[in-house]
Order: structure tokens, then C-alpha cells, then sequence
């Protein structure tokens, strides 16, 4: 059932009010979609079931024990369900809309800078202490 004249009029003053109390909140809600919730557990599944797989094949690959790599297995078993239902809460128009986000933005949008700022970690940081010998010669 669509909102009545009144009822449009009166949800657009107080949207307006929320942009004019409060411009950082209304930014933030405004940029963030309804899954990401969804997402963010997504990748926790995905990386645990990566480390999972690890455990997995060490463990057989060196014969440290045989319950070390099938514990390795039940984490692998437990990040595709707990990936499943993650997956299956986000639903079709989660799906949708990611796929619609990436196509538009790109896997670089999509992740963003986390690749940048994991390289300006791993950089030496020689620039400083190359300044500081300087002085100590002058």
C-alpha cells in the first residue's frame, strides 16, 4: 500500500531534519548497504576455512597426527556451513545487489584500500632513518 500526499511530505521533513542533525551519521548509513553484515561473515568463513585447509594438508603432508588434520577438516566443514548460511540470509537481493555493486564498481571499490594499506606495512621505512643519520653527520 503506498504512503498517502501527507505521509510522503512528513517522511521527507524528517529525513531532511536527520541530514541537518546529524550530516556524519546519515553519511555513514547512507554508504553502507543492509548485507554487509552478511559480507563481513562471509569473509571470516572464507578465511577460516583457507586456514583450515592449511592445517589440513600440513598435517598430512609432514604425518604430525592423524586427529591434527582431520580437526583441520571439521574447521573446513564448519566455515562452508557457516559460509551457507551466511549466504542464504543475504538471500537473492543481497546477491543481486553485490553483483550489481561489483559490475558498477569493481573489485577494487569492492575492497578498497586494505591491498594499500598492507603494503605501506610490509615498506621499510628507510626514508626516516636515512633524515636521522644526516643530522647526526652534520
Amino acid at each position: 500500500m503506498p504512503l498517502s500526499e501527507d505521509e510522503q511530505r512528513i517522511l521527507q521533513q524528517i529525513e531532511q531534519q536527520f541530514y541537518a542533525t546529524d550530516p556524519d551519521l546519515a553519511g555513514e548509513i547512507g554508504n553502507h548497504s543492509l548485507y554487509a553484515h552478511c559480507l563481513r561473515r562471509m569473509r571470516w568463513a572464507a578465511a577460516l576455512f583457507v586456514v583450515g585447509v592449511i592445517v589440513l594438508v600440513v598435517a598430512l603432508a609432514t604425518a604430525i597426527n592423524f586427529t591434527v588434520s582431520f580437526g583441520g577438516f571439521v574447521v573446513m566443514l564448519g566455515a562452508a556451513l557457516w559460509f551457507e548460511r551466511s549466504l542464504r540470509k543475504m538471500g537473492r537481493a543481497g546477491m543481486a545487489q553485490l553483483s550489481a555493486s561489483l559490475r558498477t564498481g569493481g573489485l577494487r571499490d569492492y575492497f578498497g584500500d586494505t591491498g594499500d594499506r598492507v603494503r605501506n606495512r610490509l615498506r621499510p621505512q628507510d626514508d626516516d632513518a636515512e633524515g636521522d643519520n644526516s643530522d647526526d653527520r652534520s
